[in-house]
């Protein structure tokens, strides 16, 4: 026993020892492929100096690759592959080092950094934000008159800020948004068929380019317990929006009143676009008054009415659900009208809708009596 134990313990000390040995060794090497990398890393968070674009481009002539020349600078591979494709001559396709370093020069000047949002700033915020500009309207606007600008990121959190330590109630003047739909149970539309509706697969597809001023889209706005209505009405290219109060819901005061407010530009409108309400069943006398065609949406298919939706609930802001339109006056629907008309628009480039209007007629907005 004990000779067979003295034979055995020199094989397992050096079975012990290799692994040992390989133990040490695999730490070394990983070690030394850890330190590699990390060097890398510190070198890809620095911009290339104008002495290593000569560099590059002394290496591309000499016919390295992209990968021996990231290895010789200490450069991730994708940093010298970055560099050599967006500053390369656009022409050619060569990299020219001079060339290089004027087109970092001016990516570098465009930069936008960062501004404070000093109290100046603020004060032009709040005064937007109580007119019932959003965040997103306001910083369009800022930017597009070559105002001192900010994020709408950042006035959001301003906004919610103040909700939370300050006394400004600035959160008020935001859109309420997340609206919840009540599922209906039925497909069959139990507001009745409209007599002789024309389709909107029939309605000329240039509507759907928003290129021209005059094809209108219709609703309404139900007030309080389902009574009383406000008439909306929006020109899909321009933005601009028609509210008038209705002394009713029915056909007769909405087909009235529709009349009443689009008849001064008749020979502007090519067409409106409406749902399959039956305060619409006058739609005939409409189009004839107008000379226009009325084309009705698909039942269901709000989104083929998807400005007017829109619209509708700019005027919710005003006019919450709930709201008694018995004691809204005229004059206060218009004040909202105007408001509405007068607010810059992020799909306009942060135009207005009298802007836009404006520039697609060459007419002006009050001097065709869009509020009359």
């Amino acid at each position: 026993m004990i000779i067979l134990e003295n034979r055995t313990f020199p094989e397992r000390k050096e079975k012990e020892s290799l692994s040992l040995f390989f133990a040490l060794w695999k730490k070394c090497f990983f070690l030394c492929i850890l330190k590699l990398p990390s060097n890398q890393l510190l070198m890809k968070k620095k911009h290339l100096t104008e002495g290593q674009r000569y560099e590059i481009s002394a290496y591309l002539q000499d016919g390295k690759s992209q990968k021996e020349i990231a290895l010789i600078l200490g450069f991730n591979r994708s940093t010298i592959s970055r560099e050599v494709k967006r500053n390369a001559d656009g022409r050619s396709g060569s990299y020219h080092p001079d060339l290089a370093q004027r087109k970092y020069r001016k990516r570098m000047k465009q930069r936008t950094h960062h501004k404070s949002f000093t109290d100046a700033l603020k004060l032009q915020v709040d005064i937007l934000l109580t007119a019932d500009l959003s965040p997103e309207q306001i910083a369009g606007y800022l930017k597009r008159n070559n105002m001192e600008y900010i994020s709408h990121e950042t006035i959001y959190l301003y906004v919610w800020q103040d909700k939370k330590y300050g006394n400004k109630q600035l959160y008020t003047h935001l859109r309420r948004r997340g609206r919840h739909y009540k599922k209906r149970g039925l497909k069959t539309n139990p507001r009745g068929i409209i007599a002789n509706r024309i389709d909107i697969d029939q309605r000329p597809s240039i509507v759907d380019e928003k290129i021209r001023f005059g094809d209108l889209e219709i609703d309404t706005v139900i007030g309080k317990n389902h009574k009383g209505a406000l008439l909306s009405i929006n020109d899909r290219a321009t933005g601009l929006v028609w509210i008038r109060l209705l002394s009713g819901k029915e056909a007769a005061p909405l087909t009235e009143a529709t009349i009443k407010a689009l008849l001064p530009i008749k020979d502007l409108i090519y067409t409106i676009t409406a749902d399959n309400g039956k305060e619409f069943s006058f739609h005939e006398k409409i189009a004839d008054k107008l000379n226009i065609f009325i084309y009705f949406a698909k039942p269901y298919h709000s989104w083929e009415r998807g400005a007017n939706e829109n619209t509708n609930g700019l005027i919710r802001q005003y006019f919450p659900k709930g709201t008694d339109f018995g004691d809204i006056t005229p004059e206060q629907v218009m004040r909202v009208q105007n408001i509405l008309n007068s607010r810059p628009r992020k799909r306009l480039g942060y135009m207005t809708p009298k802007e836009k209007f404006k520039q697609l007629t060459n007419l002006d907005y009050n001097a065709v009596a869009l509020s009359a």
